[in-house]
C-alpha cells in the first residue's frame, strides 16, 4: 500500500472514509499530532497539565475559540470532526466508543489541543539508517502504561504512557542523539533496557498498538507518548471529551524540520 500522500490528500482520504487505520509511515516530512477535545470549563487545567508535563504532552496548537473545527496554524482544509482516522469518545473518564466521524458528537464549547507525536521523528531515524520496527513490520507502534508519575494539574493526573522501538546499543545511542533535536515531539527517550523498571511486566503485551519483534542483542527504547492524556482523562473524569485513537493521528501541514533544534 502506498503511503506517499501529501497531508491534504491523506486528510481527504480519511474524510471520505478511504483510510481508517494508523498513520505511522504516512506523509513523510510532516508533523503528526495527538488530539484532546475538552469542554472549555476543563481547558485551563488541561493546558496547565501539558505545561507541567511537556515530555509526554508537547503542545503544538490550541483552538483559538471554543467550538472551532479547524486549526489554521497547523493545517489548511482541515475539519477536526472528520479528518482523523479514528476517535475515542469518553464520558466521565470512561471510553464509551470509537468512531470515524465525530460530527454527531460535536459541541460548541469544545477546545481542541494538538500535541506532538513521536511519528514525526521516525523519519529522521530512518534517514540515518535505523530500522524503525513498527514501520518495517507495518504495524502500529507498541505503547505501554508505566509507573512514571506525571505532575498533577487540577483534576488531571496519572502515569506516563510510552511508545517503544527496539535498537541494538549503538543504534540506541544514535536514536537518542537524533531525537534530542525534537523536543516538540517528545524529544529523547525516557528509558531504555529493562521494562520492569518502569512498570512494564510483559513487553509482548501492549496496552495500545501492536507488539513488534525484538531481535537478539536489541534493547527496548521507550519514548514519552501522547496517549498519556488519555490516562489523565480517566483520572479527571470530565463529563465528556474526545481524543484520537492511539496511532490514528492528525496529519498536519507543518514540516518536521520546523520542530528541529539545530
Amino acid at each position: 500500500m502506498s503511503t506517499n500522500f501529501s497531508p491534504v490528500q491523506l486528510r481527504q482520504k480519511i474524510r471520505n472514509g478511504e483510510h481508517n487505520s494508523n498513520t505511522s509511515g504516512y506523509c513523510h516530512g510532516f508533523v503528526q499530532c495527538n488530539l484532546v477535545m475538552l469542554p472549555k470549563d476543563w481547558a485551563a487545567d488541561f493546558l496547565k497539565f501539558c505545561q507541567l508535563n511537556q515530555k509526554p504532552c508537547p503542545l503544538i496548537s490550541v483552538s483559538e475559540n471554543p467550538g472551532d473545527t479547524h486549526l489554521p496554524d497547523v493545517a489548511t482544509d482541515l475539519d477536526l470532526r472528520t479528518d482523523i482516522p479514528s476517535y475515542r469518545i469518553f464520558k466521565d473518564g470512561v471510553m464509551t466508543e470509537e468512531v470515524s466521524d465525530i460530527t454527531p458528537y460535536w459541541r460548541d464549547d469544545l477546545v481542541t489541543f494538538a500535541l506532538g507525536c513521536s511519528f514525526s521523528f521516525e523519519e529522521s531515524l530512518i534517514a540515518d539508517g535505523l530500522d524503525v520496527r513498527n514501520i518495517s513490520e507495518q504495524v502500529n507502534v507498541p505503547m505501554y502504561r508505566t509507573n512514571i508519575e506525571c505532575k498533577p494539574a487540577g483534576p488531571f493526573k496519572g502515569n506516563m504512557v510510552v511508545s517503544m522501538r527496539p535498537f541494538n546499543p549503538s543504534d540506541a545511542i544514535r536514536a537518542i542523539q537524533i531525537c534530542t533535536r525534537f523536543p516538540s515531539v517528545h524529544g529523547a527517550p525516557v528509558h531504555f533496557g529493562d521494562p520492569s523498571m518502569i512498570g512494564i511486566d510483559d513487553i509482548n503485551s501492549t496496552d495500545y498498538g501492536d507488539p513488534v519483534t525484538i531481535k537478539p542483542g536489541e534493547q527496548p527504547v521507550f519514548w514519552a507518548c501522547g496517549v498519556t492524556p488519555q490516562v489523565a482523562l480517566e483520572q479527571a473524569k470530565p463529563p465528556f471529551c474526545i481524543t484520537h485513537s492511539p496511532g490514528c493521528m492528525l496529519v498536519t501541514d507543518l514540516p518536521n524540520s520546523k520542530l528541529a533544534v539545530l
